[in-house]
């Protein structure tokens, strides 16, 4: 998995990966969002980033910032934000610098992270979580991708699928333990 290392500015720097390798306590939430762009060019517009592609894309049409924003009927918790680019395809399209926001809507988005890409070919994997173990998951009605910089000072942008993860829920209600070995799940009901 491609890893972030902390430069002099804060900005974690992202090459990608071929493989698209999550834990299995995360499960994909953006399934239910509704999804948006500030811009696109006729065929690459939204869709193309959730159709499980890698030959399709994205492509702004506009001034950047490039926007991409997801919506979700009630507050998540998310964890990871997963996307895929490649600079060998794209080069001046690829994206090279990225902040991530969240927040209730449009009217109070609150930077939460902000990445250097350094051509990347792959899966590039932003994790939401802090230094302190309670700060795993950050909790949204909102989040918003938005493309600062290009590779080659590009002005539009390609990405070719985006993916947002949270923590699996309990799979036992009212639990606060997480029990979910095969013997547990035997001896867990009450005839």
């Amino acid at each position: 998995m491609a890893t972030e290392s902390e430069g002099e500015d804060d900005v974690g720097r992202l090459t990608g990966d071929q493989e698209l390798v999550v834990d299995g306590d995360l499960r994909e939430m953006a399934k239910k969002a509704a999804w948006s762009v500030s811009s696109c060019k006729p065929g690459n517009g939204v869709l193309l980033l959730r159709d499980d592609n890698l030959e399709t894309y994205w492509q702004s049409d506009g001034a950047q910032p490039h926007l991409v924003n997801i919506q979700f009927q009630k507050k998540v918790k998310l964890q990871l934000l997963v996307l895929y680019v490649d600079f060998k395809l794209d080069e001046s399209y690829t994206p090279s610098r990225i902040s991530v926001r969240a927040g209730d809507g449009f009217h109070n988005l609150k930077e939460i992270k902000t990445v250097k890409l350094v051509k990347p070919v792959g899966w590039v994997y932003i994790s939401f979580s802090g230094t302190d173990p309670r700060d795993a998951f950050i909790h949204t009605f909102m989040l918003q991708l938005a493309v600062i910089a290009n590779h080659l000072n590009g002005r539009d942008t390609h990405i070719r699928q985006i993916k947002v993860y949270g923590p699996r829920p309990n799979p036992i209600p009212n639990q606060p333990f997480h029990f979910t070995s095969t013997e547990f799940l035997t001896y867990a009901a009450l005839r």
